[in-house]
């Protein structure tokens, strides 16, 4: 048997949510797949680092595609049909147009149709015109959450019987790291501090957190900063415009992208976690948050509800009275806050990336 997978997104050297769902699950393939032929496809410039590559079995391979646009549906496309496989598995949104029959395709959400002022027209009409065909197309979908599910079912009339939801991890090595934590990284930003973790843009929400401190600042003098951790996304240039017209912008810091160990650092140090997005797939900081031992501000919402339930405080994202109320009782209410903890490392035992990685080599091998 001859499986591709389409490891475009894996191995970027700055991971997100999505990049980070696929590495996850790649890495955790790679005993999982006996002895089919593997082929990794990726993109000029995007590949494995050198343990990567050497943990790959023997029966996998690297394969770079060069293809300056449309590197899915044209490069992509060419691979299939000179060099076809007997299962393509995409982990992220969009198979090529020439595809094996047995296609899995992995749907992290459909936030384009519910924050289409988030997205520009030209990433609307992508998205919406080829997640739909690869919906259509694919033998198999994965959704990561019942949220996304039933999504796919009410505006794109997929057959329930075709989605598989497959809900995604977390690194269960973050808990173990608290005990033993040690700053990688000289931050300077003292304690105590709030924090978001995510890509600073319109559908998370960043201007609302930003309100909220306002609200606490002025209201209860809170001495907390607020730490925000992205890359700049769709409506940064008003965001930005925000933080610097803020009475507070002295208490605001932008971090932009960081790795993944000082994010571990940061999340460590934090004393809430604020996460009220408009929209959201799945919504990995959470259990990310969860497992390092900070309590969750999350929105009542989309799937954020379904991931985080009554182990988050959750509110109106639209309310920012409400996401500062939150904030403030998790601050001062330390029996509350002790609750929230604990029921969060509760909450992160449901989700693995050794089971999610399992149940998709199920659906590839069948």
């Amino acid at each position: 048997m001859r499986i591709g997978i389409d490891a475009s997104r894996a191995f970027s050297p700055q991971r997100t949510g999505i990049e980070e769902y696929a590495y996850q699950v790649i890495m955790h393939l790679r005993d999982k797949l006996g002895d089919a032929q593997v082929v990794l496809y990726t993109r000029p410039g995007i590949k494995p680092g050198l343990e990567e590559t050497q943990s790959l079995p023997v029966n996998w391979k690297l394969k770079v595609i060069r293809w300056p646009i449309f590197w899915t549906q044209i490069g992509l496309s060419l691979e299939m049909l000179w060099h076809p496989v007997d299962t393509l598995f995409v982990p992220a949104h969009t198979a090529p147009l020439i595809h094996p029959k047995n296609t899995v395709v992995t749907i992290h959400g459909l936030e384009y149709e519910f924050c289409p002022e988030a997205y520009s027209l030209w990433e609307r009409l992508y998205m919406r015109w080829f997640i739909k065909l690869s919906c259509w197309w694919s033998q198999k979908i994965i959704a990561v959450s019942e949220n996304t599910r039933r999504d796919l079912m009410g505006l794109y009339n997929i057959p329930e019987d075709k989605i598989k939801v497959v809900y995604e991890g977390y690194d269960s090595n973050l808990k173990f790291q608290i005990s033993n934590f040690k700053s990688s990284f000289n931050v300077k930003i003292s304690k105590p501090y709030l924090l978001f973790v995510g890509r600073i843009e319109n559908r998370k929400n960043v201007e609302g957190i930003i309100e909220a401190l306002e609200i606490l600042k002025s209201r209860h003098d809170i001495p907390h900063k607020l730490v925000l951790i992205g890359k700049p996304g769709y409506g940064y240039k008003n965001i930005k415009f925000k933080v610097q017209s803020s009475k507070f912008k002295d208490s605001i810091v932008e971090l932009g992208y960081v790795d993944e160990q000082k994010k571990r650092d940061l999340l460590h140090g934090a004393e809430v976690f604020l996460f009220p997005s408009f929209y959201e797939g799945f919504g990995l900081p959470i259990l990310e948050a969860q497992a390092m031992g900070v309590p969750v501000v999350a929105a009542n919402g989309s799937s954020i509800s379904e991931v985080a339930g009554k182990t988050a405080l959750l509110v109106d994202p639209n309310s920012v009275d409400q996401i500062a109320e939150a904030t403030y009782r998790l601050i001062y209410d330390k029996a509350l806050k002790d609750d929230i903890i604990q029921k969060g490392y509760s909450n992160i035992k449901r989700f693995s990336w050794e089971e999610c990685a399992r149940t998709i080599a199920q659906l590839i091998a069948n």
